[in-house]
């Protein structure tokens, strides 16, 4: 948060004073000792304005007060400085420009490199510095300073309030809650490429969007609560459905897609926002406890705060916990250095990957390997391929979306090769085949649903065995779909080959619906 827009026209009077009053041959003792003077002034005006700086990112109403004055002083300092024999204007302006760097330093480790890291990403959207003004070292110092100083990415700040609450929150997510916050900050890097785009249209803050998506998902696209929310940002149907999400024409359920979801909910805030006067802690807590409550709370007590009692008992506790937790990641998400977080490098530049051979997610997070990440990349694969799931087999030829880093380890280990061998021996691997027993058995999958491996690819399991030949024409019958089927289970329970089985009764990848009662013939199934 800038502490003055006062700096701007105080570089340009520095510009603009003459360099020559430097150029002075000879001063008297008495003239220099004042010049001193002054240069000690500036030095300790600088040493104020730097200490103002640090009480305005830790949120001090006193910052604003201090810089202010600080600044001030500099101005008399130079005034005097104009007037005054031997006194080294020059010297002045290259404390005044360091005291600049010191600031657009202080704010990018606060608030930016150490949230992005050392950044080796070509995303236009992630350029290794902060999170929406690129840097350009060719820019001037009094421009840099210009747009530093008007930069509103950290507006946030002074959209809502830095209290206890808000800092109990903060407690939270750096405690038992650490984990999970680090989890919600990699997957939304990965996702950051889909959802910012939408979310910016609005001019909603970004923090704001990490905030949401960190309370309600933790970033992952798949997750859904028993009242029937969905998605990375847990629309309830009825909603999803106010603003474009549902069931697509396959089936999909669009909740779970990011960048629609993402669009959604900036519409959802953006219109709340609207209601209620730009009020971010109204806005919240319509999101988590019902729009007409929030509305109706508002226009009872107009312009009051969230966290006036007689508004703040009139919500439910969970959105009275909902709306500081938010608001704390989002503050920790701008300013991870001031609290001693420091956030993981995330090489999430978006690529699409061609598969060579089918795969499964799962198989693909095997071979893929850690890759330099903490956990691998399943969970990546997953948000970034919502309509998959892990288990699914995904035909060769397909492209899927990931990042160049996953790109470059699955042409180097998944194509072929003992690291891609080894992954699909694992994945299509089951309890049976480990099982010495000559009377009938069901097929358990150790790790994942083997049922869609295709006809072509190596099917060998952990013990060597061949696949039993497929049955004739004449072994083909009939089955009656149980309430709980799936294609997997029947195709384990059966021995049957997917495709021909699919393609028999009319089913279609990737996700083969049955209907209880359904009548399949069984083509292509040994038993």
């Amino acid at each position: 948060m800038p502490v003055s827009l006062r700096a701007v026209p105080l570089l340009a009077a520095l510009v603009l004073l003459p360099l020559s009053t430097a150029a002075l041959a000879r001063v008297s003792a008495r003239d220099q000792a004042a010049a001193d003077a002054l240069a000690q002034r500036m030095q300790a005006a600088e040493k104020r304005y730097t200490d103002a700086l640090v009480l305005a990112s830790n949120s001090d109403p006193k910052g604003q007060a201090e810089g202010d004055a600080a600044l001030e002083d500099m101005e008399d300092v130079l005034d005097a400085c104009a007037r005054q024999k031997g006194c080294q204007i020059h010297t002045l302006l290259a404390s005044y420009k360091r005291l600049l760097k010191e600031k657009v330093d202080a704010q990018s480790d606060a608030e930016g490199d150490d949230l992005v890291g050392e950044n080796t990403s070509d995303d236009p959207l992630d350029d290794g510095s902060d999170h929406s003004v690129p840097a350009d070292s060719n820019i001037p110092d009094s421009a840099r300073t210009t747009r530093l100083l008007d930069d509103q990415r950290h507006r946030f700040d002074s959209m809502v309030a830095y209290n206890p609450a808000v800092q109990a929150g903060i407690r939270r997510w750096l405690t038992d809650m650490r984990g999970t916050l680090i989890d919600s900050y990699e997957n939304y890097q990965n996702l950051r490429p889909q959802m910012l785009p939408a979310w910016q249209a609005t001019g909603l803050p970004e923090a704001l969007l990490f905030g949401i998506m960190a309370k309600e998902s933790n970033g992952r696209v798949h997750v859904s609560s028993r009242a029937g929310a969905a998605g990375l940002m847990q629309f309830m149907p009825a909603t999803g459905s106010r603003f474009g999400l549902g069931q697509d024409g396959t089936g999909f359920d669009t909740r779970f897609d990011p960048y629609a979801a993402t669009e959604a909910a900036a519409a959802y805030m953006n219109e709340r926002m609207g209601e209620l006067d730009r009020n971010i802690e109204f806005a919240l807590a319509a999101y988590n406890g019902g729009e007409g409550r929030a509305a109706r709370i508002y226009r009872d007590r107009p312009g009051a705060s969230f966290w006036d009692a007689d508004v703040y008992r009139q919500f439910p506790a969970e959105t009275q916990d909902y709306v500081p937790m938010v608001i704390a990641a989002a503050w920790l998400y701008l300013h991870p250095r001031q609290y001693g977080l420091k956030f993981p490098k995330v090489d999430a530049s978006p690529a699409p990957l061609k598969l060579a051979r089918t795969a499964s997610i799962y198989e693909l997070t095997i071979c893929l390997g850690n890759g330099r990440t903490r956990e691998g990349f399943m969970r990546a694969l997953r948000n970034l391929n919502p309509r998959y799931q892990a288990e699914t087999w995904i035909p060769a030829g397909t492209t899927i979306n990931a990042s160049s880093h996953m790109v470059r380890l699955y042409n180097r280990q998944c194509v072929k090769g003992p690291t891609a061998e080894l992954a699909h021996t694992l994945v299509t691997a089951t309890v049976d085949s480990a099982i010495r027993d000559d009377s009938p058995r069901t097929t358990r999958v150790a790790v994942g649903d083997v049922s869609g491996v295709p006809v072509g690819v190596p099917t060998t399991v952990a013990t060597g065995a061949p696949r039993p030949a497929k049955p004739t024409a004449a072994q083909v019958r009939s089955y009656k779909v149980a309430r709980g089927d799936t294609l997997g289970r029947i195709v384990g329970k059966f021995q049957c080959d997917t495709r021909e089985l699919a393609r028999a009764n009319g089913l279609r990848a990737p996700s083969y619906v049955l209907k209880p009662g359904q009548q399949l013939k069984l083509t292509g199934c040994d038993r």
